[in-house]
C-alpha cells in the first residue's frame, strides 16, 4: 500500500514545495538553471516529487490543459505524465540506488553513452539521479567527466537524502538548494496524504518523521499486525522478528524513532534521571547497530533491549 502511495510519479499534486518549485521556474525561463542542480534533504519530503512536477511544467508549460501552476498538479490524462510513468520519454533519463544498495558504475557507465548522443528532438535532456550519496568512488569518477562537460542540451538534477555521506567532489561541482519542511509544511503532507487514501494511523509524527517515512512506518505497524495500545516491548518484538524475515533496515530505523519517542516522554516527567535515561537509550541504540552490522541473534537483542527498559 505504502509504495504506491509515496512512489513520486503517483504525487500528481504537490503540497508544500511550491516556493522551490517557483525558484527552479524562474531559473528555467531565465535560462540560468544550472547545468548541476543538487538537492538536499530528508528522505521522504518530496523532492522526487518536486522534480517531477518541475518536469512536468518544463515539457508541457504551452499546454495549460497538462500541468496547473496555478493548483501544482499534474493532469493524469497527458500523453508526457503516461510517458513519464512508464519512463518512455526520450529526453529525460532516471537513475535510483535499489534499496539499500550502491548505484552501479554500469549504470553510470550506460549513462555516458545516452548522454553521448543527440537527442532526436530539440527538447533540453534531464538525467535525474535519486539517492546521489549511494555513488561508490567508482561511480563518482565515471561521473566526474560527465558532469565536467555537459552538452549545452544536458542538465543533471541530483537528489541527496543524507542516508549516506556524499563524497565532496560530487557537491563542488554542484548548484545547492536544500529543501526544508518546518513543522507546518511537513503536517500539512502528512495530512493531506492521511485524507486523501483513507489511512488508519497508528503512530504519533512530529518534524522528525518525513511524510514518506511516515507513511513507510505506518505501513509496517499494519503490515506485522502492530496496535496503537501494544506496549513498547511487543511493538519491537513484532518489528525484530519482521527485520529477520525481510533484512529491511527501515524496521530497525522505525524501532529507532519508538524508541526515541518513550524516552523523550521519559524525560519530560524524571528530569533527575536525564543522565540514566540518556546512557540507556543510547545503549539500546547501539544494541540495534550490532543486530544488523554483526547480524546478532534477533532474541538475545530483544532479551537485552528488555532488560535495560525494566531498570529505567
Amino acid at each position: 500500500m505504502s509504495a504506491n502511495i509515496i512512489d513520486p510519479f503517483n504525487s500528481t499534486k504537490l503540497i508544500s514545495m511550491n516556493k522551490y518549485l517557483n525558484e527552479m521556474v524562474n531559473l528555467y525561463d531565465s535560462q540560468k538553471f544550472p547545468k548541476v542542480l543538487l538537492l538536499n534533504g530528508k528522505k521522504g519530503i518530496g523532492k522526487f516529487t518536486l522534480v517531477i512536477h518541475f518536469l512536468n511544467y518544463v515539457y508541457t508549460q504551452n499546454d495549460s490543459n497538462t500541468y496547473s501552476r496555478k493548483d501544482s498538479t499534474i493532469n493524469i490524462n497527458s500523453n508526457f505524465y503516461k510517458q513519464l510513468l512508464n519512463q518512455t520519454n526520450q529526453d529525460i533519463v532516471f537513475i535510483k540506488a535499489e534499496e539499500n544498495k550502491n548505484i552501479k558504475i554500469e549504470e553510470i557507465r550506460s549513462l555516458k553513452s545516452t548522454i553521448s548522443k543527440s537527442p532526436l528532438s530539440n527538447n533540453p535532456r534531464f538525467i535525474v539521479i535519486d539517492e546521489v550519496e549511494f555513488l561508490n568512488e567508482s561511480s563518482v569518477n565515471a561521473l566526474l567527466k560527465t558532469l565536467e562537460e555537459p552538452s549545452i542540451n544536458n542538465f543533471f538534477i541530483l537528489i541527496n537524502n543524507k542516508q549516506a555521506e556524499l563524497i565532496k567532489t560530487i557537491s563542488s561541482r554542484c548548484f545547492i538548494t536544500n529543501i526544508f519542511l518546518n513543522k507546518s509544511e511537513n503536517s500539512s503532507v502528512i495530512d493531506y496524504l492521511v485524507k486523501k487514501n483513507d489511512i488508519e494511523t497508528f503512530i504519533e509524527y512530529n518534524n522528525d518523521l518525513s511524510p514518506g517515512l511516515f507513511i513507510r512506518y505506518n505501513d509496517f505497524f499494519l503490515k506485522f499486525n502492530i496496535s496503537k495500545d501494544d506496549k513498547l516491548l511487543v511493538k519491537i518484538n513484532k518489528l525484530l522478528n519482521g527485520y529477520k524475515k525481510i533484512k529491511d533496515k527501515t524496521l530497525i530505523n522505525l524501532i529507532s524513532y519508538l524508541i526515541d519517542q518513550y524516552f523523550s516522554k521519559l524525560v519530560e516527567s524524571n528530569r533527575n534521571s536525564l543522565d540514566l535515561l540518556s546512557k540507556t537509550k543510547l545503549s539500546i541504540f547501539e544494541n540495534l547497530n550490532d543486530l544488523t552490522l554483526y547480524n546478532l541473534n534477533v532474541n538475545s537483542v530483544l532479551h537485552s533491549i528488555e532488560i535495560k527498559l525494566k531498570n529505567v
